[in-house]
């Protein structure tokens, strides 16, 4: 029997840390031998998280830098941004491989850091060695690193539905507009006056509107695929669920001549062999619906064209907190580490929910 990997999770007090633990107290090929938390440190996972109960018997701890490598092969940084930045190198240096889940390594261009993020990269070097954690774009690139920068749950939805229509060069002009209805778990475990129940409930409001910095991820992602620059306008809006976040993504269309059936097997041979990839067409639900996706790694992708003016919309829908974050993390990892790709991972969305 293959020896298990030794994992810890630092930040497990979250939810994408929450997730990391539901999805690998069950993967066969994994051990988790360390998960911390500054504020829960010495106190049962449990305690936190409860639908946990009878799977995980263990306490948080301090995360200590320097006794890591004895505990652990893999580090799953679920910290916010900014917070594992320093971290990594040091991770790497004692022969570690990390999944990190915030944005520090995320983008190829360090000067995009400053833009976006407001401060200056200081490992660019890296950056340029990081793998963007999205498997059905990146899969070869996953087998031979020991840096995973798992993408945003916005960025993941948008560039999971343009990836088709980018590389088969259909639309007019390479600019899109991403509109992103996200639930309120999007927000993290720490309420703040947006994210608090009585005022995200009943609510349908955009945010960062005016530019959001998934965007950066989605345009480079893509731009990658059409060999040529890519610009992407993110809309997020905050809606009253939990979880889920749908993507519709719109574009313009050249050729007079494309039907739906084209289209649709532009996108199927795309993603074909891709494990949580599901085409949505036709049926009772037409188009894709965060609703039939949740608790799962799927990813439900379909499409509208209103050949009147032109115009094609790809939706995403997908768990902000399974292919949006964790799930997407450990299956990067698999890959990673050779590993099937869904192990931990077979796991049938929730219906009803």
């Amino acid at each position: 029997m293959t020896e298990k990997v030794r994992v810890a999770i630092v930040g497990g007090s979250g939810y994408t840390g929450g997730e990391l633990l539901r999805i690998l107290a069950v993967h066969d090929k994994v051990e988790i031998t360390m998960v911390t938390s500054r504020e829960y440190t010495g106190k049962p996972i449990t305690l936190v998280h409860p639908h946990l109960r009878g799977f995980l018997s263990m306490n948080f701890t301090n995360f200590e830098l320097n006794k890591v490598g004895d505990k652990a092969d893999v580090i799953f940084l679920a910290l916010p941004h900014g917070v594992s930045l320093h971290y990594v190198p040091k991770l790497l240096e004692m022969g570690l491989k990390v999944v990190d889940l915030s944005a520090d390594y995320r983008l190829k261009d360090p000067n995009l850091y400053k833009e976006w993020y407001g401060y200056e990269h200081p490992y660019p070097d890296l950056l340029k060695k990081a793998v963007y954690g999205l498997p059905e774009l990146h899969r070869e690139e996953l087998k031979n690193t020991s840096l995973i920068a798992s993408p945003g749950c916005n960025a993941t939805a948008t560039i999971l539905a343009l990836s088709p229509i980018v590389k088969h060069g259909i639309t007019r002009e390479l600019r899109f507009v991403s509109d992103v209805k996200v639930g309120s778990s999007e927000g993290g475990a720490k309420p703040h006056e947006g994210s608090h129940h009585p005022e995200r409930e009943n609510a349908i409001r955009p945010y960062e509107a005016d530019g959001h910095r998934h965007s950066a991820e989605a345009e480079q992602e893509l731009s990658i695929l059409a060999g040529k620059p890519v610009k992407v306008s993110i809309v997020p809006h905050a809606v009253s669920n939990i979880r889920g976040a749908l993507a519709s993504s719109h574009a313009w269309i050249d050729d007079e001549n494309i039907d739906e059936l084209k289209i649709w097997k532009l996108i199927a041979s795309f993603y074909t062999g891709n494990k949580f990839i599901r085409i949505i067409r036709g049926g009772i639900h037409p188009y894709p619906d965060p609703k039939y996706v949740i608790g799962s790694n799927f990813a439900d992708i379909g499409f509208a064209l209103e050949k009147r003016v032109g115009r094609l919309t790809v939706f995403a829908a997908i768990d902000n907190l399974m292919k949006g974050a964790s799930g997407q993390a450990v299956q990067a990892f698999n890959i990673m580490m050779g590993f099937p790709e869904d192990s931990g991972l077979r796991i049938p969305p929730l219906r009803p929910a």
